[in-house]
């Protein structure tokens, strides 16, 4: 099987295009060397793959027939990753976390909606008419109104 559809197979990637976009930025090897997409994989080969600034390590048990459901993967595939790239991810995770947790930073267009609410302030609702708001009670067409007055004196 060729490594694209291989990783596509295994859950690695969503697509096989994506698979094939990775190896051709040189980000999957066999052992020691770099692939093309149309390597064949064997059974006992190492897979190295850097994704997600984090370098993976799989060893192939068996060869699937066709993309499988997750609870199957590990009958295919051995992670061989080592713990400290798990660590790196889980602390990138945390990190991220931290700058930006769930309700903090700018408010959303529904938290500002119920902030309207809770406070009663209804902009929208306040002020029909913005010559009343701003004072202006001339217009150019109040005057010709005026003019029209005077001349039926």
């Amino acid at each position: 099987m060729r490594i694209d559809k291989f990783l596509w197979s295994i859950r690695f990637y969503k697509t096989r295009t994506i698979a094939t976009e990775e190896i051709k930025k040189n980000r999957v090897s066999v052992g020691e060397s770099v692939v093309k997409s149309s390597k064949e994989v064997k059974e006992g080969d190492v897979i190295k793959i850097r994704k997600n600034q984090i370098d993976y390590k799989i060893k192939v048990i068996q060869i699937p027939k066709s993309r499988m459901g997750a609870k199957l993967v590990p009958l295919h595939i051995k992670d061989m990753t080592d713990k400290e790239q798990y660590e790196i991810l889980k602390m990138r995770k945390m990190t991220q976390d931290y700058y930006r947790t769930r309700g903090e930073g700018r408010p959303t267009k529904k938290d500002r909606r119920d902030m309207d609410e809770y406070s009663g302030n209804d902009i929208s609702g306040d002020f029909t008419d913005w010559d009343d708001f701003f004072g202006e009670t001339g217009d150019s067409n109040d005057t010709n109104e005026d003019e029209k007055n005077e001349k039926d004196l």
